[in-house]
C-alpha cells in the first residue's frame, strides 16, 4: 500500500486565504500494487499528473498551504466521488444511472489509465475499493477541508487551487479560428464554482507570465470543484491544467530541458495567485 495519504506543507505564517492542491501528483507505487497490475511500471504512470507537486511546491513560501496526494491516481482517484463505483471493475457494485466518468473507466477506483488501458485483469473486491477509500481518499478530503474551514474562519473568504496536469494531445484540438493553443485551462465550471472576479484574477496572473490561457475547455472542473465551489459561502475553487509538454517529456515521463525555467516562471504565478488571498488585501476589499 502507498505509505500516507497525502503531504501537507504549511508556511511559517498564513498569509493568504489561498489553498493549493494537487490530487493526481502522487507516485508511491508499491510493489503489491505493481504485481496487482497488468501494465508495467511505466504505463501505470501515464495518467499522473507527473511533477506537478514540483512546480507549485513554492506555495508555502508566499503563505498558502500546498497539499498533495500520497497516493497514485491509478490507484484511488482523490478527483472523483467516494461512490463513483464501476461496476465492471467492483464486485458487487450494482449499476445506476449513466456516469461518464464511470463508464469510461475513471471512477473512484480506476479501471484504466490513459488511452484506455485496462489497468487489470478481472475485478477487485468491495473490500479493496473500501479500504483504499477510508485509507486513501477519505484522509485526503478531510485535510482539505480542515484547510478550506481554516482559511474561511481567519480571511472570512478561500481559495481553492486545484493543481493539475493534461495530455498534449488534449488540447490540440481545442484552438479554433487561429486561435493559439491553450497552454493552460482554467476550469470554474462555467462559472459555478466561484466568483467570477476571483476567476478573472487567476487567469490574469497566467497571462501575465506569457501564457495562452483558456477556460473550461477541455476541462471545467471535475469532483473537487463541484465539492467544494461555494462562492455563495465565499468558499472558491478552480481547477489549473499544465500542458504537460511544457515542461515534461510525455513518453518517457520526465522533465524536459523547459522545466526548470518553467518552473521559475509558475514562481511568479504562484506568487500572484497567493496575494489575491492577502490579509490586506482581503481587508482592504471590506
Amino acid at each position: 500500500m502507498p505509505k500516507v495519504a497525502y503531504h501537507l506543507d504549511m508556511p511559517e505564517a498564513a498569509t493568504s486565504c489561498v489553498v493549493f492542491a494537487s490530487p493526481h501528483s502522487g507516485r508511491d507505487y508499491p510493489w503489491s500494487f505493481l504485481r496487482s497490475t497488468v501494465l508495467d511500471e511505466h504505463a501505470i504512470r501515464s495518467s499522473e499528473d507527473a511533477f506537478v507537486d514540483r512546480l507549485f511546491d513554492c506555495a508555502p513560501q508566499f503563505g498558502a498551504p500546498f497539499l498533495r496526494a500520497g497516493a497514485p491516481r491509478a490507484f484511488v482517484d482523490l478527483n472523483r466521488a467516494a461512490d463513483e463505483l464501476d461496476p465492471a471493475l467492483i464486485e458487487g457494485v450494482r449499476r445506476g444511472g449513466h456516469n461518464p466518468r464511470v463508464a469510461s473507466g475513471l471512477g473512484v477506483v480506476p479501471r484504466v489509465v490513459a488511452n484506455g488501458r485496462a489497468i487489470y485483469s478481472g475485478k477487485l473486491p468491495m473490500t479493496e475499493a473500501e479500504r483504499r477509500i477510508t485509507q486513501y481518499w477519505r484522509p485526503y478530503h478531510t485535510q482539505l477541508q480542515a484547510l478550506l474551514s481554516r482559511a474561511l474562519l481567519g480571511f472570512g473568504e478561500t481559495i481553492l487551487i486545484d493543481c493539475h496536469s493534461m495530455p498534449h494531445e488534449a488540447v490540440e484540438g481545442a484552438a479554433r479560428g487561429g486561435a493559439r493553443r491553450p497552454e493552460i485551462v482554467i476550469g470554474d465550471r462555467f462559472g459555478a464554482s466561484a466568483a467570477p472576479e476571483i476567476v478573472e484574477l487567476i487567469e490574469t496572473a497566467f497571462r501575465r507570465a506569457g501564457l495562452v490561457v483558456a477556460r473550461n475547455a477541455p476541462f471545467a472542473g471535475a469532483y473537487i470543484t463541484q465539492a467544494y465551489g461555494r462562492p455563495s459561502r465565499r468558499q472558491h475553487a478552480v481547477q489549473v491544467e499544465i500542458d504537460r509538454a511544457i515542461y515534461m517529456d510525455e513518453a518517457s515521463i520526465r522533465p524536459n530541458a523547459n522545466f526548470q525555467a518553467f518552473r521559475r516562471l509558475l514562481r511568479g504565478v504562484v506568487s500572484e495567485v497567493a496575494a489575491i488571498g492577502h490579509r490586506d488585501q482581503q481587508l482592504a476589499a471590506e
